[in-house]
This record gives C-alpha cells, structure tokens and sequence, in this order.
C-alpha cells in the first residue's frame, strides 16, 4: 500500500484545503481550481484509482509501473508525463530515486518510488509566493523539475571535495588499494550523475516548445530556467569528471615514478655491492701466482682499494639522484 504525502486543492494561488484521493477529480473539475496530490511508493490500485478520476492515459500508467532507465517527457493528448530520477547518496553509496510527474489541465500528481529529499518544501515554498501559484499547474511543474535539479548540487559538490581529498593524500602518501579503487568509484558515480542529467535538458527544452492548455507562455522563461541550471549543471559534471580521470591519470604516473625511483635503488645498490663482490671473487681464484698474495700490506690494500670504489660508486648514484 502506498502513502499519501499530501493531496491539496489551489485555487488564485491559495490552498483551499486538504483533500482525500476520492475527491481529486471532483475539485480540479471546478473552474480556477486544481488538485496537486503527492505519492509514495503507490500500488497499481492507487494509480487506477487516480486514472479513472483524472483520465489518465493507460500508457501512462504502465510507464508509471516500470522501471525507466534515464528521465523522459512523454506526451499524451493535453497531459504530460515526466520521469525524472533524484540521487541519493547514503555512506558512500550513491542511488536515484525515480519520480514520475502526471500534469494536466486541473491536476499536479507526483508518484516517488523511493526515499528521497521530501518534496514537501516544494509545496511550502510555492505556498508561500501566492502570485506565482496563481499561474496553476504550470508553476508547480517548473518548482518540481527545479528542486529534482537543484539536488544533483550537493551530491556533485560533495564528490567534487572527495576527489579532492584523494588527490591531496595520493600527492603526500604511498599509493594504497583502498584509495585506487575510491577513486574509481567516484569517477563512476560522476559518469552516473552525467548520465541521468543529460536527458533532463532535453525535457526542459521540449517544455518550452509545448504548447498546452494548462501551460501559460509567460511560464516558458522558467522552464527556460531549469534548462540553464541543468546545462550548468552538465558543465560542472564534465568538469568533474575530467578532474577524476586526470586524477586517475596522475596516480598512475606517480606509481610509475615511484616504481622507476625504487628500481633505480635497486640498481645503484646492486652495482656498489658488485664492486666489493667482483674484487673478492678475483683474489678467491686461488691462483699461485697472484703477486698481491706475497705482499705484506696486500689485504689492507684490497680492502682500502675496496673502500674507495664503493665510496665513489655511492658518491656518483647519489649526486645523480640515484640513491
């Protein structure tokens, strides 16, 4: 069973009063009225319910029993029907939760199937500017499309800072897994929020060109408002997600560089310990006729002539940067 959040009658940009889903269609069908009724997680009972009263169109309501992979317009004789999607990120974890939007001429219906930001600070702000209610359905179909745009801010932003707190402890630290695969995930997150905005400017767009009885053409520069904030928005998630892959990019010259500078050690150490072991390995021949061998100051002097090539191989890595 789903849940009413709220059911509401408007009328010269005031409420009347709250109403029940029975009396929907009953109120919008009195002039200068209209119904603005708000779902969560409706059942199909619900929505057949709400689809005899306002005439909904039945595709409509198969769409609104789907599941839909990005946000859509769809039109239906004088009715509309959006799908739009708001993130949600818990812990890490980042979700959308689909909205699906019915307007029409009498009618605002809004279906959330999910937990998401609630939209009733949408209906308290539009309460609380009479003068745009007064437009009707129109205004509150640009105040929900705004808000769904608006919450896409905070998320972007939030793992914009992430990005940049791996960024600052990848350039000060040894490279670890648990950052590596943060990152990836992050980058992934803002390819996901690319993907389900980038439809929304195309909704907005068609909104200006529509023309419906419900739709007044002084609203259209609003609509015109919402493409501008989901354009922006585009543009910071591109930016975002080049600051990620360049981030990807540097970690993967760092580890590279960190592994030449090692390997370099490696080698630096390898041929100063092979300068003491070549010097062994040619007196451990045992030969009998070594004239060094006869030579009464002959060990100290291998061991000096020793000391003064590893002192000049470690000199020479080091000014080179080496060791």
């Amino acid at each position: 069973m789903g849940r009413v959040i709220a059911a509401a009658v408007y009328s010269e940009g005031k409420k009347v009063s709250d109403i029940t889903l029975d009396e929907g269609s009953a109120w919008a069908a009195k002039p200068g009225h209209f119904v603005w009724i708000g779902l969560e997680q409706p059942d199909p009972q619900e929505l057949s319910n709400l689809q005899r009263q306002f005439n909904l169109h039945e595709l409509a309501i198969e769409d609104a029993l789907e599941q839909h992979s990005r946000p859509k317009l769809e039109t239906f004789g004088d009715a509309l029907f959006i799908v739009t999607y708001s993130p949600v990120r818990h812990e890490g974890k980042l979700e959308f939760v689909e909205t699906h939007i019915f307007a029409g001429n009498g009618y605002i219906i809004t279906s959330r199937n999910g937990h998401s930001a609630s939209y009733r600070s949408v209906r308290q702000r539009c309460e609380a500017r009479p003068l745009l209610l007064e437009h009707g359905e129109d205004f509150v179909l640009y105040a929900l499309l705004d808000f769904v745009t608006e919450s896409y801010q905070p998320v972007s932003e939030a793992i914009h800072a992430e990005i940049e707190l791996l960024e600052h402890t990848i350039m000060g630290n040894t490279l670890n897994e648990a950052d590596i695969l943060k990152l990836h995930s992050l980058r992934r997150d803002v390819l996901r929020l690319r993907r389900y905005v980038a439809p929304m400017v195309e909704v907005s767009e068609e909104l200006q060109r529509l023309s419906f009885p419900f739709i007044d053409k002084n609203m259209r520069p609003y609509f015109r408002d919402v493409q501008i904030h989901v354009t922006r928005q585009m543009e910071d998630l591109t930016t975002l997600r080049d600051v990620a892959s360049q981030t990807i990019e540097m970690v993967v010259l760092l580890e590279s560089s960190r592994q030449s500078i090692t390997q370099r050690k490696f080698a630096a150490w390898a041929a100063i310990l092979a300068f003491p072991t070549a010097v062994a390995g040619i007196y451990g021949m045992n030969f009998q006729y070594m004239p060094e061998l006869t030579w009464h100051y002959g060990y100290f002097g291998i061991l000096g002539f020793i000391a003064v090539g590893v002192t000049g191989l470690w000199t020479s890595f080091k000014r080179s940067g080496w060791l």
